[in-house]
């Protein structure tokens, strides 16, 4: 590791300490960095690598079942628009905003998204039913991450 890519780095934790995160993900050109905060009898305050590249998806054996359907070539998808903790309901005890097969309107509350301590509600840019929801509740999800996919 060169002294340019270690600086790199620990701009990287400080951006992570500085927020309060547990993992960010970051590109530089054609290598991504993975930190991931470790607990306190670790190493140190997080640890990085470049990641993985990306494991073709599994080929289902003879006779296995299905893996869930993907979306039709019709279905909008609702994406996170910050890394955050996925709430599905405004406070624990409560009803979710929404569940699979319900009708939702545009400007709809879909869910929350928890950043920095702070309650994003995410709303429908779309009109239609609600197909899946992809993220399980109390999930973290990174930016861009489909949250919902509404058929029209």
């Amino acid at each position: 590791m060169d002294d340019n890519e270690a600086s790199r780095i620990r701009a990287f934790g400080e951006i992570l300490a500085e927020f309060d995160l547990d993992m960010i993900r970051v590109r530089v050109g054609d290598v991504e960095y993975e930190l991931v905060r470790r607990e306190a009898n670790s190493a140190g305050p997080y640890s990085a690598a470049p990641a993985p590249p990306a494991a073709p998806p599994p080929v289902p054996a003879p006779g296995a079942p299905a893996a869930a359907p993907g979306p039709s070539a019709r279905t909008l998808k609702v994406i996170a628009p910050v890394v955050g903790v996925f709430y599905r309901s405004a406070s624990p005890g409560a009803e979710p905003f929404v569940s699979v097969g319900d009708r939702v309107s545009v400007g709809q509350p879909l869910c929350i998204l928890e950043a920095m301590k702070l309650m994003n509600e995410i709303t429908s840019d779309f009109a239609g039913i609600v197909t899946r929801i992809l993220p399980e509740n109390g999930e973290l999800v990174r930016l861009n991450e489909e949250l919902f996919w509404i058929e029209p």
